[in-house]
């Protein structure tokens, strides 16, 4: 199985409260700086990413936003709604104990060993969508295969961002671009190991 993560983020790398206000953090005041930039053609690719997923792998924050929301919408409503109500789900998390999305796992324990198990025993994609500090620790411990970033043409100036200050560096392979009539840009990558510097 292919482990692949999909994120929006603005031009200056923030990925927080790009949906909209009601999930922000105390503080953090600019939520909703995505939504207004995709146009049917961008959103025509989320809906076939979403369509193309075999399982989703989701960080704990990430499935409390999400289930309340997708898990409410009848299966077949929506492409995403579709996917994520009848594909199994996995949660990173030690907290989370009684997840009551249906078809539902929480990961525990060894993280790494758990998703080599998901990874070798099934075919197809498994999808991590937000989730940024789970995306972090697996782009950090070599368990993605692709990264799908969907760049939105705004500076927002304040919030969490994909990457921190410091980290590990990695060099990355360009798959895929694509720009959509708003300004999105889809960039497709695939990890390479560590980067090369000039003298």
């Amino acid at each position: 199985m292919k482990l692949t993560t999909t994120t929006q983020v603005s031009v200056d790398g923030v990925m927080e409260g790009n949906g909209g206000q009601r999930h922000n953090r105390p503080g953090f005041e600019r939520g909703g700086w995505a939504r207004l930039s995709f146009d049917t053609e961008a959103m025509a690719l989320v809906d076939q990413v979403y369509q193309r997923a075999d399982a989703f792998l989701l960080g704990r924050r990430t499935y409390e936003v999400f289930a309340p929301y997708w898990g409410a919408k009848d299966p077949g409503s929506s492409p995403i709604a579709d996917a994520l109500n009848t594909r199994p789900k996995y949660v990173a998390s030690s907290t989370l104990t009684e997840p009551r999305w249906a078809n539902t796992t929480v990961l525990s324990g060894d993280l790494a060993a758990a998703i080599g198990e998901l990874k070798a025993k099934h075919r197809g994609e498994l999808q991590v969508h937000g989730s940024g500090a789970l995306t972090r620790w697996l782009l950090a411990n070599g368990l993605v295969d692709e990264m799908n970033l969907l760049i939105v043409p705004v500076v927002v100036g304040q919030g969490t961002r994909l990457f921190p200050g410091t980290g590990p560096d990695i060099a990355l392979d360009l798959v895929e671009s694509r720009a959509f009539p708003k300004g999105i840009t889809m960039q497709l990558y695939r990890p390479a190991g560590r980067p090369e510097y000039a003298d």
